[in-house]
């Protein structure tokens, strides 16, 4: 008997590419759900050729995020691929596409054709803007959004120009709402019958809803949110500060804890002097304090220092490079990598799911993502019910790949 999961029986249809969408897929995949993905006959996904590195010929950015989907090679601007488009469609439970907006008008698949054609479909769309406001209609990049939504102005060093987050973060969290948003969408449909479901996420949202404390601040005080660096609008001392051999992150988040950092540093005092006493006094002096705080901590070593702060419920942390976190035990212990092996393929080790279930992460037996057009015969013939000859005949008119 094969193993049950969250979104087994669920049929996804992708045809999304690059980041947000493909995350958003894959994340689906992992609980279940079977993706197939749709992709032009010419390249595919761009993320096939984002490298390098390379592992075969596939982009490491590409195989990072789409595991645990099947990929079919189709044109969908030919007629017959458009029927099968239109088939698949009839034949999935979701459908995932991160078009601009008005794509499916444009094609000819309305609401109101969906309305006609299918039931109990979860459709959702992921943008750039969406549908509304100036900019509505428009294609988005995660740099951009970034840039616009106020994330680049509040992240960088202080005296320094505005700077991006090291990952594309707008769209992973547009991928991670995406996912909500077909979650949701499937719950719903148990309660309203046959009716299909539309929801949205766009790029500029994510950004905004990004925002998150530092936009609460602003509405609420109306002041532009300023840039710390490192450190925190809020809380002193919440920094990077620097040992003898190295970085560490603290972050002292009440007065007490600041009594009993004080006491650890040797500087008791500290704790009684009015300009750092409280949480509020030592906002208005951060320079001082953070400058007094460097000073102690440049005497002994950075594990020196993460122990003692430990054993002491101190928050902190040794900055580690990318290759030393997930090499690191508490990566390895949770299961935070998983290899993905396949035939004639060299073994792929990839981020694991971040979510457990009955303590699993995951498929058992997770899927090597797909070279391109690799399962397109299978799903013609399993999902559709194509002869071969049918399947040829495609292939001839270059429909598929």
């Amino acid at each position: 008997m094969s193993k049950v999961y969250p979104l087994t029986g669920i049929r996804v249809l992708d045809l999304t590419r690059i980041l947000a969408g493909p995350l958003c897929t894959q994340y689906l995949g992992d609980l279940g759900a079977e993706i197939i993905k749709i992709e032009n006959p010419k390249g595919g996904d761009d993320t096939r050729a984002w490298g390098p590195p390379f592992l075969g010929t596939e982009s490491a950015y590409y195989l990072g995020i789409n595991r645990n989907k099947k990929s079919i090679c189709l044109d969908i601007k030919t007629k017959e691929g458009f029927q099968i488009l239109k088939n698949l469609i009839k034949k999935s439970d979701v459908v995932i596409d991160n078009f601009k907006p008005g794509f499916w008008d444009k094609i000819g698949l309305s609401d109101n054709w969906f309305n006609k054609n299918v039931k109990n479909v979860i459709r959702t769309s992921i943008s750039g803007y969406g549908i509304k406001g100036p900019q509505g209609g428009l294609p988005g990049y995660d740099f951009l959004m970034q840039a616009e939504s106020g994330l680049m102005k509040i992240t960088g060093e202080i005296n320094s120009e505005p700077m991006k987050l090291g990952v594309a973060i707008v769209d992973i969290v547009t991928g991670l709402n995406a996912v909500i948003s077909v979650l949701s969408g499937l719950l719903l449909n148990k309660k309203i019958k046959n009716k299909n479901i539309l929801t949205e996420v766009n790029l500029y949202n994510s950004g905004i809803f990004l925002l998150a404390n530092v936009a609460s601040n602003t509405l609420v005080s109306n002041k532009d949110a300023e840039r710390y660096g490192n450190g925190h609008p809020n809380i002193v001392p919440y920094n990077l500060f620097k040992s003898k051999n190295g970085e560490l992150a603290i972050s002292v988040g009440n007065d007490n804890q600041f009594k009993v950092f004080s006491k650890l540093l040797k500087k008791p005092e500290w704790s009684t002097d009015k300009r750092f006493a409280k949480n509020s006094d030592r906002i208005k002096n951060r320079v001082l304090i953070e400058q007094l705080i460097n000073e102690e901590l440049s005497k002994k070593n950075r594990s020196y220092w993460y122990n003692l702060f430990l054993k002491n419920n101190i928050p902190s942390a040794i900055v580690r490079g990318v290759k030393e976190a997930l090499k690191h035990p508490q990566t390895q212990d949770n299961d935070m990598t998983v290899k993905l092996n396949k035939k004639n393929m060299k073994t792929l080790e990839t981020l694991n799911s971040p979510i457990q279930i009955n303590n699993q992460r995951g498929l058992t037996n997770p899927i090597y993502p797909p070279n391109l057009g690799e399962d397109t015969k299978k799903i013609l013939n399993k999902v559709l019910g194509l002869k071969v000859s049918d399947i040829n005949k495609l292939k001839s008119l270059n429909v598929i790949k």
